[in-house]
C-alpha cells in the first residue's frame, strides 16, 4: 500500500516537470521530443534492471515498479532532457556541464533528502556509482539528438 506522502511525492514528481513544458516552446518541444521519448524508454529499461538488482530501496512495503520507479522515469527525465537540450544543444561542453550539475545534485544531494523523508535510498550502489548510472545516459541523449538532426536535414 502506498503511503500518502509517497503518493503526493509521485504526483508532484510527474506534474511539476511536465508543467514546465508549457514554457519550453512549441518549436523546441517538437525538435527535442524524439530524443526525450527515447531517453525515457531507455530509462524505464534501466529502472527495471536496477529494480531487479535492488540498487535502491523504497520504504513503502510491497515494492512495485509502477508506484516506485516509473514516476522517476516519466516525471523529470523527458522535461529535464528537453530543457538541457534546448539551452545547450550544439555546445557539447555546455551540455555535458549542465548534465554533470543536474545528475550530481540528484546523486549526491537529493537522494539523501529523499532518504531522510523515508521515500527512497540507495541500497547496492554508492553515490558515485549512482551518479554514473544517471550520467551516462546524457551522452546517449546527445547522440540520439545528433542523429535525429542529421536525418531530419
Amino acid at each position: 500500500m502506498i503511503k500518502k506522502r509517497h503518493l503526493i511525492f509521485n504526483i508532484a514528481l510527474v506534474l511539476f516537470p511536465w508543467l514546465t513544458m508549457l514554457f519550453v516552446g512549441k518549436r523546441a518541444f517538437k525538435r527535442y521530443a524524439f530524443s526525450g521519448v527515447f531517453v525515457v524508454i531507455f530509462e524505464i529499461l534501466n529502472h527495471i534492471y536496477g529494480h531487479k538488482r535492488n540498487w535502491w530501496k523504497f520504504y513503502d512495503k510491497k515494492a512495485s515498479f509502477f508506484k516506485d520507479e516509473l514516476p522517476f522515469s516519466v516525471g523529470p527525465y523527458m522535461p529535464l532532457s528537453m530543457w538541457i537540450l534546448k539551452y545547450s544543444y550544439g555546445n557539447f561542453k555546455k551540455f555535458a556541464f549542465l548534465n554533470v550539475i543536474a545528475d550530481g545534485l540528484f546523486a549526491f544531494l537529493f537522494i539523501d533528502i529523499l532518504k531522510k523523508f523515508k521515500l527512497v535510498g540507495l541500497n547496492r550502489l554508492n553515490h558515485f556509482q549512482f551518479f554514473i548510472y544517471l550520467h551516462y545516459k546524457a551522452y546517449l541523449l546527445y547522440g540520439v539528438q545528433y542523429l535525429y538532426e542529421k536525418i531530419r536535414k
